[in-house]
């Protein structure tokens, strides 16, 4: 029997390792963004639910690049997104490569006023029954939030639910789409993307989709912040005409924080543990911010604040209160104070306006 001799020297160093391991996991930060962050969320604790509906031979590659955006995304804020996947009857759903996946639950059991999403590929019409589509109809009237991928356009459009929007879809299905809704506006962007309908061509182009609702959520930094972490170079646009703004010339550890700060707005960060999640100090942090912005963390995470309350009070029904809160002002004196400085009008004066 042969046995093998170990150096000491080598044990000694695996419990080196060991040991230092055991202080990483325990004790030490993880560098921004923290690795192992967050969980998958259930819809009771993320800020935004998307339900995605599953069409049969629906394509894989569309399903990846709407989810994996709002994945990465969560590991720059708190609770911002969670997913359900759905189908017709709650059944497994095979998509266009062979592949079959799980569902959470069926169409017919989501809320009136949900947010949907319907992915299909191949056969989009072949298993969708007027049940389905009545679906669509009660979400739409009750002002629900749909969207559509692929050829799932067609879906949307059959039941009767896209009138009035742009419409995007796969190149391939423009010239059967028009053939049969010729009323209805085409876009030839990757997506089209409005308050209330989000539609586009499926595929990678669907990353861009995404990235845009983050962004939408919750601002540029924290959209480019999520493309940078999928190794994707974001179009100088955003699919329409609005020119978009950039921060690729700015310091890696700026973008960060500009990132961690529009993704934490409903609880704003004391800003010492903005650093700690940036992995800078304060010192050289302020130091940054002055140089690029002419002002402090402090003083663009509270202007951050306050243009979101002012988009609150001027393209939603909200109150006052209610976009305070929104934005983690918990004294209203101290909002209406901050607010009248920055934007030379009471909050309540930007409310009566609409």
């Amino acid at each position: 029997m042969v046995t093998a001799s170990i150096s000491p020297d080598l044990i000694v160093l695996a419990a080196c390792l060991t040991i230092l391991a055991m202080n990483d996991a325990t004790n030490a930060p993880w560098p921004y963004p923290r690795p192992d962050s967050p969980p998958l969320l259930t819809p009771e604790q993320a800020e935004h639910t998307l339900n995605v509906w599953l069409v049969p031979r629906f394509s894989m590659l569309t399903l990846f690049c709407l989810l994996e955006p709002l994945r990465v995304a969560n590991r720059f804020g708190r609770h911002l997104f969670a997913w359900r996947l759905l189908s017709a009857y709650g059944d497994a759903v095979v998509a266009s490569n062979g592949v079959r996946i799980d569902v959470d639950g069926t169409l017919s059991s989501l809320e009136d006023a949900s947010r949907l999403m319907v992915v299909s590929s191949y056969e989009a019409e072949a298993t969708v029954s007027s049940q389905d589509r009545a679906v669509l109809r009660r979400i739409a009237a009750h002002g629900g939030w749909l969207g559509g991928l692929d050829t799932a356009p067609f879906i949307l459009a059959r039941a009767g639910v896209l009138a009035g929007h742009r419409v995007a879809l796969h190149w391939e299905s423009v010239p059967a789409f028009r053939r049969e809704f010729p009323t209805l506006e085409i876009s030839l962007t990757h997506y089209e993307f409005d308050a209330m309908r989000l539609t586009g061509s499926g595929g990678s182009g669907s990353i861009d989709m995404m990235l845009a609702w983050i962004e939408h959520a919750y601002g540029p930094a924290l959209a480019d912040a999520v493309g940078r972490q999928l190794i994707h170079a974001r179009p100088r646009d955003d699919g329409g005409d609005t020119p978009r703004q950039h921060f690729g010339e700015l310091p890696r550890s700026v973008t960060q924080t500009l990132a961690v700060m529009e993704a934490n707005l409903v609880q704003a960060l004391p800003i010492p543990e903005v650093c700690r999640l940036v992995g800078q100090s304060q010192r050289q942090l302020t130091r940054l911010f002055q140089r690029h912005f002419d002002e402090t963390p402090q003083q663009c995470y509270l202007g951050m604040r306050l243009d979101r309350a002012r988009q609150l009070l001027t393209d939603s029904r909200s109150l006052v209160t209610e976009a305070a809160l929104a934005t983690g002002f918990s004294q209203p004196a101290h909002f209406t104070r901050a607010y009248r400085k920055r934007f030379g009008e009471a909050p309540s004066a930007t409310a009566n306006k609409r």
